[in-house]
């Protein structure tokens, strides 16, 4: 099953939020509605900030933009959104996990935690399977707090190789890769395309190609094949990195980013590991 998906549906994120107060903002509320499920996303953004104009304290609208800003990649857009609506309501729970998403898309890293964590007290039974608080552990360097967290992640769900691969390489970061080997999480049954070579090349087991051929093996339809390379050369990038080619590791996290986009975190996860990665190389 891997990672949960993050996307949240428009419907799903109303379902939880205050009804419109102005009928001018749900008027144009309703077009955005319709705009965003005709693809229009530009124009559904534009009615959007008409909702918002004409009643700024309406959660409603507020949320259906800061989702669309989200969709568009305008982490900065939307992390205001988020902000006004913890705001205007400081005790709903989700929009700190949602800000906590926005602040680690701008590598702010720190205060995505921050985010993450006031997230969890306020829903404690999210914490096991909270995996986008791992990753925010790793970019900021807290690796032993990341291994908890996947640990934890392990009592949610036992068949994900991502979650043994993050484990992995928080120890790798904090006791080496020696270490890392010997205590590498066990997973029974990720049938994901390539999630198993994937597993096997971070165990030593496997070389970079055997992922990525796996990836394409068998003809499978474009979608899926999409998403097998993006995955396929998300965590061999990762792996050059780890063995220190930091070239080919931004050549197969450019391929992931650029070339096999998905609508998913781990896309921008990718993204965020590469700019790293680029902001790194500029500096030496």
């Amino acid at each position: 099953m891997g990672f949960q998906r993050l996307f949240v549906s428009t419907a799903a994120i109303l379902s939880f939020l205050a009804p419109a107060d102005a009928q001018t903002a749900s008027e144009f509320l309703r077009k955005a509605e319709k705009a965003a499920q005709a693809g229009k996303t530009e124009e559904a953004l534009a009615f959007a900030g008409q909702a918002v104009a004409e009643d700024p304290k309406n959660t409603k609208c507020l949320a259906f933009r800061a989702n669309l800003f989200s969709r568009l990649d305008r982490n900065k857009e939307a992390l205001a959104d988020f902000s006004k609506l913890i705001e205007l309501d400081p005790k709903d729970a989700q929009n700190y996990h949602f800000r906590g998403a926005a602040q680690f898309k701008l590598a702010n890293f720190a205060e995505s935690i921050k985010d993450f964590d006031k997230f969890i007290a306020m829903k404690p039974e999210a914490k096991a399977s909270h995996w986008q608080r791992g990753i925010s552990f790793y970019y900021a360097g807290r690796y032993d707090d990341g291994r908890e967290q996947f640990e934890g992640y392990q009592t949610f769900d036992q068949n994900d190789v991502e979650n043994a691969v993050w484990r992995f390489m928080c120890m790798a970061k904090s006791d080496g890769i020696a270490k890392a080997l010997q205590d590498m999480l066990k997973i029974s049954d990720d049938k994901r395309v390539p999630m198993r070579q994937v597993y096997d090349l971070f165990a030593g087991k496997l070389k970079q190609d055997d992922v990525l051929a796996t990836a394409k093996a068998n003809a499978p339809p474009p979608e899926m094949l999409k998403e097998q390379l993006f995955y396929a050369h998300l965590y061999v990038g990762i792996y050059y990195e780890l063995e220190g080619d930091r070239k080919k590791a931004l050549e197969h996290l450019n391929k992931a980013t650029e070339d096999h986009r998905i609508g998913h975190y781990m896309w921008d996860v990718a993204r965020v590991h590469r700019d790293l990665l680029k902001k790194e190389a500029k500096e030496k």
